[in-house]
């Protein structure tokens, strides 16, 4: 058994003939914060969307948890798909947060996070409500708690979907591009609310163009290009010493764009 939270080997997804993840492997152990970075179709998202099942996968092994994600059965054996209603316990467990709020716009920010603590992790009302207010003070929407998602600027709606996401105390939370909606002054609240929660030991993955974020919140950096993992490593290594040409030039890309 390894030790690692999540364990990747010889992921593959085609869309047709493209192939969008191609033998990727990686191992997460629990409290790291992975951030993936790499110029727009090297699969990134397509990553993210397979270990919470958004997507099947056509090859390989995604366990969270020691739990193969997709398929029920041995490897090399047999493979089923899972049905719907394991694949709701499981997915359960893996948080994740999108580009877009996807908050239900009828519900206040207390109610959306309430939510899914009542109706999938079966908490009595009082139980959701607390721990609810609880992840909105966390990421300081403390005095939001009535407000509905159209009276919240996008900064505090996407503090919304984290907490939402957090509250079910998933083992996994994983964040696709979560800033990229944002207008660039509302982008710090919400990298400084996920930095909160990497310090409380949080697991997760996140896909993200914020080279300053990955420097400073994560554990390890990994750059994927052309659907595979070609650098994987400390922050300080990948971003500030970067001996792969492909990454060299990304940066650089990234660099020019923002000055």
């Amino acid at each position: 058994m390894s030790d690692a939270l999540v364990q990747i080997r010889g992921l593959r997804k085609s869309f047709g003939t493209t192939h969008v993840l191609d033998g990727v492997d990686i191992d997460i152990t629990k409290g790291e914060a992975v951030v993936v970075i790499g110029p727009s179709g090297s699969g990134k998202t397509t990553l993210l969307r397979c270990i919470n099942l958004l997507e099947t996968y056509d090859d390989g092994s995604i366990k969270v948890d020691g739990v193969e994600v997709g398929y029920d059965g041995p490897p090399g054996g047999r493979r089923r798909p899972r049905g719907e209603s394991e694949l709701a316990k499981i997915r359960a467990d893996i948080g994740m947060v999108f580009q877009l709020f996807n908050l239900f716009p009828h519900l206040t920010a207390l109610e959306n996070v309430m939510l899914g603590l009542v109706k999938v992790r079966g908490l009595a009302k009082a139980e959701a409500k607390s721990r609810a207010e609880h992840w909105l003070n966390r990421v300081g929407l403390g005095d939001k708690l009535s407000s509905l998602p159209n009276q919240l600027s996008g900064g505090q709606q996407q503090r919304v979907g984290i907490a939402r996401a957090v509250a079910m105390e998933p083992k996994i939370l994983l964040l696709d591009e979560i800033t990229s909606a944002l207008d660039p002054e509302l982008v710090g609240e919400v990298l400084s609310a996920v930095q909160q929660l990497a310090r409380d030991g949080m697991t997760m993955i996140v896909v993200t163009h914020e080279m300053t974020f990955a420097r400073d919140v994560g554990s390890r950096v990994v750059f994927m290009d052309a659907a595979k993992i070609v650098v994987d490593g400390a922050p300080r290594d990948v971003l500030s010493n970067p001996s792969h040409e492909r990454l060299k030039t990304f940066l650089a890309r990234i660099e020019m764009k923002h000055h």
